[in-house]
């Protein structure tokens, strides 16, 4: 039968492991780069800018709309790929707690 303060503690557990998950996204860092190697970029889980590299051979005045696309590029690269490690972090913190339901997504809990 049912048992309701059981599915209340196993939310207790879910959310804390949730929180905790989400504060750790913080620590998460991935790179992304553009151009070779040229330029770039690092994110936190939470897909903030936290460095960001230039190799100074293309730091000219002319090529300044190259240097732009090159940054926006990497920064998007480690940004993706923040979210899905993220996600799988995310997921892992959760794993066995709840079980395997069709439709139900935890993702709008990263925060």
């Amino acid at each position: 039968m049912f048992d309701m303060m059981k599915m209340m503690s196993k939310m207790k557990e879910v959310q804390a492991r949730l929180k905790e998950a989400q504060d750790n996204l913080v620590l998460l860092k991935v790179n992304g780069e553009s151009g070779g190697g040229m330029v770039k970029a690092t994110v936190n889980g939470k897909r903030q800018l936290i460095a960001l590299d230039i190799d100074p051979s293309i730091l000219k005045a002319e090529d300044k709309v190259l240097i732009q696309d090159l940054v926006i590029a990497a920064v998007n690269k480690a940004s993706d790929e923040a979210e899905t490690q993220a996600r799988e972090q995310l997921k892992k913190s959760t794993e066995g707690l709840l079980p395997n339901i069709p439709g139900m997504d935890l993702s709008s809990m990263m925060g």
